[in-house]
């Protein structure tokens, strides 16, 4: 976050109807580049190349360290111009990190910078950013039980009417006006649950920015995945709908590989 915002909250009455919110002035106070629209092509199936890693399954998993690491998406499924990540966007101390006295609100805030959707640190994640527009993914594979997941996916559907709409407030005391809102996911694995979250404000210097991120967690079988896409401005749903259904695919298709050789 930029210095020159002074520690100062200032009061928020936003309209989230699209990107429009979001001008060049407050891209540069926030130190980032505005996401233009871009069409994403159809995902392929390439794998990425697995890591060597421990063979001890965790959790409720049958599958094996580097089963799991094979699961993982890449930029190739993505397609257009996603790369690995080159490190945590600034929005993400500088916009997502915030309070509220909305209590189950907070837990979301928390879980979305921290990364820990599915209520606890991810087995393995990958990160991917798109080049062209700025958008950063963060894709985990959870070390959690079926009975785990489907309570944070359950509670995540509460969302949408528990914290329509709260107030928050950055390190930096930009008072942000938070929506949440039930976003559609492909009919893949066995339980899933999509949002979409958007964080407005107004910097020091009247200017506005818009944070906006996907969100999706989802159980296939006994092991699970979650993402977040987010950027500043209207971040295209292209890619989230991608990660989702390969994941889901991949994530099956290892789960039967593994049967297959045992």
């Amino acid at each position: 976050m930029s210095p020159e915002i002074p520690h100062l909250p200032r009061a928020v009455s936003l309209s989230l109807t699209g990107a429009g919110l979001l001008i060049a002035g407050a891209c540069a106070a926030l130190g980032l580049n505005h996401p233009a629209s871009a069409p994403y092509p159809l995902p392929t199936l390439d794998r990425p190349a697995p890591t060597p890693r421990s063979s001890a399954p965790t959790g409720g998993s049958s599958l094996s360290d580097e089963q799991a690491q094979a699961a993982l998406i890449g930029p190739s499924d993505l397609g257009g111009s996603w790369i690995a990540t080159r490190g945590a966007a600034t929005w993400h101390d500088g916009i997502l990190k915030a309070q509220t006295s909305a209590g189950e609100c907070q837990r979301l805030l928390d879980a979305l910078y921290g990364d820990e959707l599915l209520g606890g640190p991810a087995r393995v994640t990958v990160g991917l950013d798109d080049a062209d527009t700025d958008a950063q993914l963060r894709y985990q594979i959870g070390a959690r039980r079926p009975s785990d997941v489907d309570a944070v996916l359950a509670w995540l559907r509460t969302l949408p009417a528990r914290c329509a709409r709260f107030t928050a407030t950055t390190e930096t005391g930009l008072v942000e006006d938070v929506q949440v809102v039930d976003a559609p996911l492909p009919e893949v694995g066995d339980a899933r649950q999509g949002l979409r979250v958007t964080l407005a404000g107004t910097t020091a210097d009247e200017q506005d920015f818009l944070l906006t991120l996907d969100v999706a967690a989802v159980r296939v079988g006994e092991d699970a995945f979650a993402l977040t896409n987010g950027g500043l401005g209207d971040v295209p749903n292209d890619a989230t709908q991608a990660a989702v259904q390969v994941g889901a695919l991949r994530l099956a298709d290892i789960r039967k590989q593994g049967r297959a050789q045992v």
